[in-house]
């Protein structure tokens, strides 16, 4: 069961990613690096798909991120 406030904004946790790629990586470097096709990081970095679990671990360890931080900004 679900409790009140504890959905996850998407459209946050893409901004997080495009954040963690900056300006120097494209999203195809991005997506090889955590497994994952461009459009695939195109579509979540837009907040477009509920982003698994797996991909949420791979982007926290290959860039030093924890998965709180990926999910809400803290942390």
């Amino acid at each position: 069961m679900r409790t009140k406030g504890t959905s996850v904004d998407w459209k946050t946790v893409g901004r997080r990613i495009r954040e963690l790629r900056g300006f120097d990586m494209t999203q195809e470097e991005f997506a090889k690096r955590i497994g994952v096709s461009q459009s695939y990081l195109s579509t979540a970095e837009h907040g477009h798909v509920e982003i698994g679990a797996e991909i949420l671990l791979a982007v926290s360890r290959e860039f030093g991120k924890s998965l709180e931080w990926l999910l809400t900004g803290k942390g």
